[in-house]
């Protein structure tokens, strides 16, 4: 049997990036780097060069994801569409734990000029520690690392495991987050942790479509004004005023169209992300914690109206250009119909003036008659010169004279019938 060519690639697609089983405590380092100028192949270049540096071997060139032991850290490298992903881990020890511990973070043992170089431009920066422990809120810990006045946590997996952030920008650039494990499985450790990672990604990709849907608003509100005053002279305009009026139209379509264009597929993106911000916080399983809100409840509040604006603008967006198209097929139409009674016009004058050309062709019948017998008796009288001579008649002038009532008569009446029949057509 012969296998298709994508066979192996489609079925390993559902295994691709898969979440690594991992134990506290842990720092964990997670970087997105939007692609800006610089393109995936950059990206598949730098990891080259920090593998170069410590002796790995090197991925294949197509590569798309990567997880691999780095001295002190372990990397995980992934591609996206839009952005690439780096996220470190380092194991720490027990210290951290204890109060008025400085926390370890795992980006402070990789190499900083080779951070520095990383191509793109960072979307998000998160640290989040993982700790095997639970009521770690009451520890000194979470007041020097989150912000508790803006605290967000919640309770996951059924109960077994806590999560504190505070979705804020601290001093380093970076975002924080706590998970504690509790008794939670290895591996429902690495899940969680993938989806917390990818819940603050997704929601920062998601939010990209805002300053376009905010930039986009403007262009409408004008675009919009101006389909009303179009709308409101089409209604008064004479057949002058729409060619002027349709050049107009067709000048509007082009602007709601190259708008639409531009932030199409930015619109769509940010509603997958959104989706998968949504299917994300459904699957961590959250319960509340008293006196706390939970990551759903601060992005149902804090992330809705980015969502709706972003939707309330592609929905603008799409019934703009509907409005427009509308509006251009019935000015074509309106001109289409003026043009054609125009040309039904034109058309019924130049019958009337064929007729009278045919009536004024008519009125010199007579004349016409006169003409033709006058070169058919030309060609009479050599006949008649001939006859005499071989003495079939006496004398050409009276045959001639014979003949000139009876060419008349048939000269008449062929021009007669031709005129008939072409009237009749």
């Amino acid at each position: 049997m012969k296998d298709h060519a994508l066979r192996h690639i489609l079925h390993n697609e559902v295994h691709a990036r898969p979440p690594e089983p991992v134990t506290g405590p842990m720092a964990i380092s997670h970087l997105v780097q939007l692609y800006g100028n610089s393109s995936k192949q950059a990206s598949r270049a730098h990891l080259q060069k920090l593998l170069v540096s410590h002796q790995l071997p090197m991925p294949a060139g197509d590569t798309n994801h990567m997880s691999i032991n780095i001295g002190l850290f372990r990397l995980r490298w992934e591609l996206h569409t839009e952005f690439a992903s780096w996220t470190f881990m380092r194991s720490c020890n027990e210290k951290m734990l204890e109060p008025n511990a400085r926390p370890q973070t795992a980006i402070e043992v990789v190499g900083q000029d080779w951070l520095e170089d990383l191509p793109g431009e960072s979307l998000s920066k998160i640290h989040l520690w993982l700790l095997p422990t639970k009521g770690f809120v009451h520890n000194n810990l979470v007041e020097d690392v989150l912000h508790e006045d803006s605290l967000v946590a919640s309770t996951l997996a059924d109960g077994h495991g806590e999560v504190y952030t505070d979705f804020q920008i601290h001093s380093d650039g970076f975002s924080r987050m706590m998970l504690l494990a509790g008794s939670i499985t290895a591996r429902r450790q690495g899940r969680l942790v993938q989806q917390l990672l990818e819940i603050e990604t997704y929601r920062m990709a998601a939010l990209l479509g805002l300053p376009a849907a905010q930039s986009a608003g403007s262009v409408l509100l004008d675009a919009e004004k101006e389909l009303a005053e179009l709308a409101h002279a089409i209604q008064t305009a004479s057949a002058q005023d729409e060619a002027s009026l349709l050049d107009r139209l067709t000048r509007l379509a082009g602007v709601v169209e190259g708008q639409y264009a531009s932030t199409h597929s930015r619109f769509s993106a940010s509603k997958a992300y959104f989706e998968l911000v949504d299917r994300r916080i459904a699957d961590i399983a959250e319960s509340r914690i008293q006196g706390l809100q939970t990551i759903a409840d601060f992005m149902d509040r804090r992330l809705t109206p980015a969502r709706s604006t972003c939707e309330w603008a592609s929905r603008r967006q799409t019934a703009l250009s509907e409005r427009v198209s509308r509006m251009s097929n019935l000015l074509r139409t309106r001109v289409t119909f003026e043009q054609q009674q125009n040309s039904q016009q034109f058309l019924s004058t130049m019958n009337k003036r064929q007729g009278l050309q045919l009536q004024l062709q008519a009125t010199v019948e007579g004349l016409s008659v006169a003409a033709i017998t006058y070169y058919i008796m030309g060609l009479i009288e050599p006949l008649t010169n001939a006859a005499e001579k071989l003495g079939w008649i006496k004398s050409p002038d009276i045959a001639s004279a014979i003949s000139l009532p009876f060419v008349v008569a048939l000269v008449w009446w062929a021009i007669h019938r031709i005129h008939k029949r072409v009237f009749k057509d």
